[in-house]
């Protein structure tokens, strides 16, 4: 039975139900949205967030997924079962997607005049000048810089936030009553995802759609949600307006996702500790060439003269923006990456060894990535990547040896040992992370190097991977470099900041100084949008 609204919703989904193969993945899941409306999906990975977004427009994989019962209805009209051919003129017409990445969900192939005009070619049957119209129209709206001449753009030409501003343009090209926004701004720094909230706050008023917005950032949802809904194992948990729920979370999984924000301080920087890893100077050019002989007219100057410095036992923060440097920087410390200027590890210039030389210090030196699942080769058992470094090294002796190794590197991440059999698709995000950290930690480390190791993790699971962090350093010493633009993450952990800036520091640290009164405009700016704070003078505050 259907229940009785006050109102006429603009969308009602009532006891909806997803399987998989038999299991259920959302079950009896009912909520409403009004035209105008903002309403949040929120909730950790494998909540069913996504495959219930997904189930309004009908795209999951048939007849893997089926929905054993519950009811779609958009403006009275039932969605579920409804004939292709409704399904597809309400798709991108009525009810639009923005999705997590847009370089997957981007044509490599095809300009993105090409990409926005097939929706409205197909939908509108506009041609012509009137459709290389529209299309520029769209771009401005979203706010691409120089529209008219983007037009024959390759999706990789544009940055991240450019690419998320053709997908919002794409979506809203016939102007639908619905836009579903899922995750669209994970993979944005934090001054691009301020900017993209903001457009679609602006789009929303001037458009009067709604929009159902999918996330697991809590901080986002209190800027941009009229009510929230909580999702846990497929279950809607707790609904409500957004301020109920921040201010008087009723149910217990509520108040772990508030309150699962990394907490805790790192200690106070230590000038005594021995200095594990230095640069200085550091350069990586790349060049820029031309012509039939390939001349060298420009560099791409990714790092720029930065000198750099971490001690035994503390934590250098790097942070900015995506193109800053900082991965750059990162390969150039470890020699993955050519570069001038002098490097010393442990007291040894290493900058001008040969590979062979290097090879030895390459225990004493590790690198974490961000995606575990891209750095974990799908076709080994998790203990035969963990024994990798350790044959190569000519470690732990024979064969039991080195598995009783990896079963004690298991452990200190806090994973079963007997799961060293299995394969990385079988472990959860949060798990594979985990299973990278112990990789490197198998070798018995002095420093790891940290690229955006929890930037695609759930917040709980970031507050989890902090601590596991914070006391794996505690009890070994371990230095670490910690790259990102989470600078939630960063407080947390690290002793000393660098804000990078194309290529060079324009602000250098203790940390809790640069938090407390950063002095260089760009470094107040990506406080202001990564911690909702605001700038008084020199002085954080927060609103």
């Amino acid at each position: 039975m259907t229940p009785v609204t006050k109102s006429n919703p603009l969308l009602e989904v009532y006891d909806l139900s997803v399987s998989f193969g038999g299991i259920l993945a959302v079950k009896q899941i009912s909520f409403t949205l009004d035209r105008g409306e903002t309403l949040a999906l929120v909730g950790e990975s494998g909540s069913g967030k996504s495959v219930s977004a997904l189930s309004l427009l009908q795209l999951l994989p048939y007849p893997h997924a089926r929905h054993p019962g519950g009811s779609i209805r958009l403006r009275g009209e039932e969605l579920l079962g409804a004939p292709s051919a409704r399904l597809r003129a309400i798709r991108g017409n009525q009810i639009a997607m923005v999705f997590q990445e847009p370089m997957t969900s981007l044509n490599p192939l095809h300009s993105i005049e090409k990409q926005i005009g097939e929706t409205l070619l197909l939908h509108k049957g506009l041609s012509g000048a009137k459709l290389k119209a529209r299309i520029v129209e769209l771009l401005e709206l979203v706010g691409l810089p120089d529209a008219m001449h983007r037009l024959s753009a390759l999706p990789h030409e544009l940055s991240g936030g450019q690419r998320q501003r053709v997908m919002i343009a794409m979506a809203l090209a016939n102007d639908p009553d619905i836009l579903i926004a899922d995750e669209p701004t994970t993979a944005l720094d934090v001054t691009i995802q301020a900017q993209i909230l903001k457009l679609l706050k602006d789009l929303q008023a001037r458009l009067g759609m709604a929009i159902l917005f999918i996330t697991h950032d809590l901080g986002i949802v209190r800027k941009m949600a009229d009510r929230v809904c909580v999702m846990q194992a497929g279950v809607v948990v707790e609904t409500g307006l957004t301020a109920g729920i921040f201010n008087n979370p009723q149910h217990p999984y509520t108040r772990q996702l508030l309150a699962a924000e990394p907490k805790g301080e790192p200690p106070p920087e230590s000038n005594d500790a021995p200095v594990v890893m230095a640069g200085d100077g550091l350069k990586v050019w790349f060049p820029l060439k031309r012509g039939l002989f390939g001349r060298v007219i420009d560099h791409v100057k990714a790092v720029d003269g930065v000198n750099v410095s971490v001690r035994e036992g503390q934590t250098l923060g790097v942070v900015g923006e995506s193109g800053s440097g900082k991965t750059t920087l990162g390969l150039a410390l470890l020699r993955l990456l050519s570069s001038n200027g002098a490097i010393h590890f442990d007291g040894q210039r290493i900058d001008n060894q040969p590979s062979k030389a290097l090879r030895p210090l390459r225990q004493a030196m590790q690198i974490v990535f961000q995606d575990p699942y891209g750095s974990l080769s799908p076709r080994l058992p998790v203990g035969e990547i963990v024994e990798e470094g350790l044959q190569v090294h000519g470690l732990a002796g024979d064969r039991k040896a080195r598995r009783t190794r990896i079963a004690q590197a298991l452990e200190e991440v806090g994973l079963d040992p007997e799961t060293q059999d299995r394969y990385p698709h079988e472990f959860s995000g949060g798990q594979r992370q985990r299973i990278a950290i112990a990789r490197a930690l198998a070798l018995q480390p002095r420093l790891l190097i940290l690229d955006e190791p929890t930037s695609a993790l759930d917040v709980s699971v970031q507050a989890q991977i902090v601590d596991l962090l914070r006391d794996l350093q505690h009890r070994y010493r371990l230095a670490y470099v910690f790259i990102s633009h989470d600078l939630r993450v960063v407080r947390a952990l690290a002793n000393h900041l660098l804000v990078m800036k194309n290529g060079r520091v324009v602000e250098e640290g203790p940390a809790r100084q640069v938090f407390d009164r950063p002095q260089h405009p760009y470094t107040q700016a990506l406080l202001a949008a990564a911690l909702n704070l605001e700038v008084a003078g020199n002085d954080i505050v927060s609103i």
